[in-house]
């Protein structure tokens, strides 16, 4: 580890993951493994769905942290954004269920996601998946965790043979030009990321449009294990900006990451340029 876990974060884990779990099992009371939830549906603007579990998960985990850590800002998908997070040195980011479709679905790859963000960079997160009953955990610089056991990214060097998750037309225009093995769909991309971090497998990739609550927690998660989460050209993820969207995103164990990367530019530089 490059640090000793800063003091806030390592005093804030046991309640935030305390939080996390009670707001799960609130999730789980509207969950239906294998069938449609009986959860209420909504759809938002730009048609993306929302049910009462993600908007109760998301009350419960604000009155939680917020009584936490007062000071803290608030940055959730379902709360109206507040520009005075911009502000705020300390800002919770928070999904509340990270896979509402496979939540409706009744598939359990889905998670409550939460981060603590320090001046923008991530020094806390708990991402717990309560329908597969795994709960990942990072402070800044005191390594990553599934079920209070130490993990680690891969360290495979090559992409052949890597097992890789992400978006099926980016995976077909990748597997034009390289030799490795798709994975099945990971619905949530916090989980995506941690899959990573524990070596379930070597590399993601993520669509433009990710915001930071899909990002946050689970990048930290994926760093004290040994990797990273960055742009195509490989740099770091920056959080808490006026616009938290991020554009194309890839996932590796730091040892892969420079052949993926590359495999990525020439994909790039595969494509008709548009005039």
């Amino acid at each position: 580890m490059t640090s000793t876990p800063l003091p806030i974060a390592r005093e804030l884990l046991p309640a935030v993951e305390a939080a996390c779990r009670e707001a799960g099992g609130l999730a789980l009371d509207l969950f239906r493994p294998g069938a449609k939830t009986a959860a209420k549906t909504w759809s938002k603007a730009g048609g993306s769905p929302v049910t009462e579990a993600d908007i109760g998960v998301d009350t419960f985990l604000n009155m939680r942290l917020s009584a936490l850590l007062p000071e803290a800002a608030w940055l959730s998908e379902e709360t109206a954004d507040d520009t005075i997070r911009l502000s705020r040195r300390f800002v919770w980011v928070v999904d509340p269920i990270d896979g509402t479709r496979a939540f409706m679905s009744g598939s359990p790859d889905w998670a409550v996601c939460v981060a603590l963000l320090d001046e923008g960079r991530p020094i806390l997160g708990v991402v717990h998946a309560p329908a597969g009953t795994t709960t990942y955990t990072a402070v800044s610089g005191g390594g990553a965790h599934s079920n209070g056991k130490p993990i680690r990214a891969n360290e495979l060097t090559t992409l052949a043979g890597a097992h890789i998750a992400g978006p099926k037309p980016m995976l077909d225009a990748l597997a034009r030009q390289e030799d490795f093995i798709a994975t099945d769909k990971i619905p949530s991309l916090a989980l995506r990321l941690t899959r990573i971090a524990d070596g379930t497998i070597d590399a993601g990739l993520v669509s433009p449009d990710a915001r930071d609550w899909d990002l946050a927690a689970a990048d930290l998660v994926l760093k004290e294990a040994g990797g990273q989460v960055t742009t195509s050209d490989g740099e770091a993820l920056s959080y808490n900006r006026e616009i938290p969207v991020h554009g194309m995103l890839m996932a590796s164990g730091t040892s892969l990451a420079s052949s993926l990367a590359q495999a990525l530019r020439r994909l790039r530089e595969s494509q008709p340029q548009r005039r």
